[in-house]
C-alpha cells in the first residue's frame, strides 16, 4: 500500500519529512517554495489516490499561481500543526 493512499499516512509522512527539513536548517521560504513544486507534480503528473487528493488537484488545477502558493503553504502548516490543537 502506497503512503499516497491514506490521507492520514499521507499527511503523517509530510510532517515527518518536514520536520526533517526543518532539522536540518531548510528556511520556511525553502520548504514553502518546494512544497509549491511538489504540489505541481503531484497535480499534474500522479493520480489522486482518495478524496482528499482529489479536491486538492482539483482545487490546484483551477487555482492562480498565487493560490496554488497559498495551497501549498496551507498544507505545509496542516502538517506541522497536525495533532497539536493549533
Amino acid at each position: 500500500m502506497s503512503v499516497l493512499d491514506n490521507w492520514q499516512e499521507w499527511k503523517g509522512f509530510l510532517g515527518n519529512r518536514l520536520d526533517h527539513a526543518q532539522k536540518e536548517g531548510m528556511t520556511t521560504e525553502v520548504i514553502s517554495d518546494l512544497a509549491y513544486q511538489i504540489g505541481g507534480y503531484l497535480a499534474t503528473e500522479v493520480e489522486a489516490k482518495n478524496e482528499q487528493e482529489k479536491v486538492l488537484a482539483d482545487l490546484w488545477s483551477v487555482a492562480t499561481p498565487e493560490e496554488q502558493h497559498a495551497i501549498a503553504n496551507m498544507m505545509v502548516k496542516l502538517v506541522t500543526n497536525d495533532g497539536t490543537g493549533k
